[in-house]
C-alpha cells in the first residue's frame, strides 16, 4: 500500500489572471498611490457607471440604494 507520499498527483491549473484581474477591478476606481474604492456601479441614463461612495453595507450609493 502507498501513502500519500508516495503517490504522485499531476493536477494542472489554469488561471486567467488577466479576467480575475479585469473582474476584481469591475467594482472599484483607481485612486492615487495605487490604491482602490468601491464604486456604485449602477449604469446610468448615460450609459457610464455611476461612480459615487456606496452606503455602509450595502452596495451601492445614496442615489441608487432604494433601487
Amino acid at each position: 500500500m502507498q501513502t500519500r507520499s508516495q503517490t504522485k498527483q499531476k493536477y494542472t491549473v489554469e488561471i486567467d489572471f488577466d479576467g480575475a484581474s479585469h473582474a476584481w477591478r469591475a467594482n472599484k476606481k483607481l485612486l492615487p498611490n495605487c490604491c482602490y474604492q468601491y464604486i456604485c456601479g449602477v449604469i446610468t441614463m448615460s450609459g457610464n457607471k455611476c461612480c459615487r461612495k456606496p452606503v455602509m453595507d450595502t452596495e451601492r450609493c445614496v442615489l441608487h440604494k432604494k433601487k
